[in-house]
């Protein structure tokens, strides 16, 4: 029975991350701890600044949405990717891979988003301070967020849509660890020049505003930081910016290395390796980058936990 009207295949076996059976049970429990980590640490970013008020501010409310789009597309993810490692065949239905992939584009494009959004409200900070809390009022970092989601919903429907209209014949084998565009591409029998071009213009286009604002912000962030004459004053400017320049560098260096590229410049299974960063890495690394060497964070966590041991 068909998937639908375009399509003769209605399951889809998910390769995994390696067909080495010495490798399977170590990597299982190894990117088990990595989830584990990565929910520990974005729920408890989150519960961090929920409880404490002093974080109640432009700069956290969207961290705090960062913390829920990590730990959100990591969860859509990890738990398949770990059946892969325990499963013979780590069998997914057709609706169930649309949906994963779904999500998966939802919550990335969100991500590029939000850190654009992160820098341009360090901009606001570091350059306009007397305007920051005009500039980044309740109801403009509200509005900032819905614009988020909104272009994440739109990316992620448009790339769903273009797997949509594909065929799958016999094969239904994804060289993947997840259902991801260039593997289902890969192993469509009628993907054209024309389906490829839709990923590589969508992807070019969301990351190309995204590092357009976030350069223009640290441009002026830093030509602001070259004028304060006080050491004290630029170490400041520097320590707030530096977790956030760090959480770039490795969401989109990784991401621009796996899409951004000709189809044989990279091989698929260096590409697999590849998207392991801004799948699992980076979402296990932004709590970490963020509270390690952010000292209201840190202050924060000094006083939950203080309250917890009173109580």
């Amino acid at each position: 029975m068909a998937a639908d009207n375009t399509s003769s295949v209605t399951e889809f076996i998910l390769a995994g991350l390696t067909n080495q059976p010495g490798l399977q049970l170590p990597l299982f429990f190894l990117f088990l701890g990595f989830y584990m980590v990565t929910v520990m640490g974005n729920l408890g970013l989150m519960t961090l600044i929920g409880l404490n008020s002093h974080l109640h501010t432009p700069m956290y409310f969207f961290l705090f949405n960062l913390s829920f789009i990590d730990f959100s597309y990591s969860s859509t993810i990890i738990p398949k990717m770990l059946m892969s490692f325990v499963s013979k065949n780590n069998i997914t239905s057709y609706t169930g891979c649309m949906t994963q992939l779904f999500f998966f584009c939802f919550f990335v494009a969100s991500e590029s988003f939000i850190l654009s959004a992160m820098a341009y409200d360090r901009y606001v900070a570091i350059c306009k301070p007397l305007l920051y809390m005009v500039t980044m009022s309740p109801q403009v970092c509200l509005f900032l967020l819905l614009g988020i989601y909104g272009i994440g919903a739109l990316e992620a429907l448009g790339h769903t849509s273009n797997i949509l209209f594909l065929t799958f014949c016999a094969d239904n084998l994804v060289n993947h660890y997840m259902c991801d565009i260039l593997p289902l591409l890969e192993l469509s029998c009628n993907s054209s020049y024309m389906n490829n071009l839709v990923v590589f213009a969508v992807v070019g286009i969301e990351i190309g505003v995204c590092i357009v604002t976030i350069f223009l912000s640290y441009g002026f962030i830093l030509s602001s930081i070259f004028h304060i004459s006080s050491t004290k004053g630029k170490s400041k400017a520097f320590s707030t910016c530096g977790s956030h320049i760090i959480a770039i560098c490795l969401f989109f260096g990784s991401g621009i290395f796996a899409y951004l590229k000709p189809p044989s410049a990279v091989p698929l299974d260096q590409g697999k390796v590849c998207s392991l960063f801004y799948t699992i890495v980076v979402p296990m690394l932004n709590p970490l980058i963020y509270s390690l060497r952010n000292k209201d964070v840190k202050l924060a966590m000094k006083k939950t936990l203080g309250k917890i041991t009173f109580s």
